[in-house]
């Protein structure tokens, strides 16, 4: 809808969201919770469909579940405690942010493919537009931003 200056309003034939989808979930790091961190972040991605009109490509819709593997497995094998899963997301770009109870930043190591595991920040960083890690009152934040689109 369009709003005239008069106080009139003209439909425009759509509705576009004005404030970016935003999810949060939390986690125990019970058995499964890796999983429902991907099944969540599937469900975002159908909401960003219907809502947003969002042409997200089978490319990028992978990447954005592997980051959310990769960050949440993360903060289940390095914190002590819960952790949180947040999304928040647009036609254009997805934000998530994995917040655990450890104040210890991740180590990104040099590629090394003779090197068995801790490739997990290596895989968001080449995935991801911007990837950031801060401490925060209660532990840390990681943010990974990834950018949506066709294949």
């Amino acid at each position: 809808m369009i709003e005239q200056s008069d106080g009139a309003v003209i439909p425009a034939g759509y509705d576009v969201p004005v404030e970016p989808l935003r999810r949060a979930t939390h986690y125990t790091g019970e058995p499964g919770c890796i999983a429902d961190a991907r099944s969540f972040a599937a469900h975002f991605i159908d909401q960003l469909r219907t809502e947003w009109c969002a042409v997200i490509g089978r490319r990028s819709g992978e990447a954005l579940l592997l980051v959310v593997s990769e960050l949440v497995t993360n903060a289940d094998r390095h914190s002590d405690g819960p952790y949180i899963l947040e999304l928040e997301g647009t036609d254009a770009a997805v934000s998530v942010c994995v917040y655990d109870s450890s104040a210890a930043l991740p180590l990104r190591f040099p590629r090394d493919p003779r090197r068995i595991g801790r490739h997990g920040l290596e895989i968001v960083h080449a995935l991801a537009a911007e990837v950031t890690a801060e401490r925060v009152p209660v532990g840390k934040r990681v943010r990974a931003l990834v950018h949506l689109g066709p294949d």
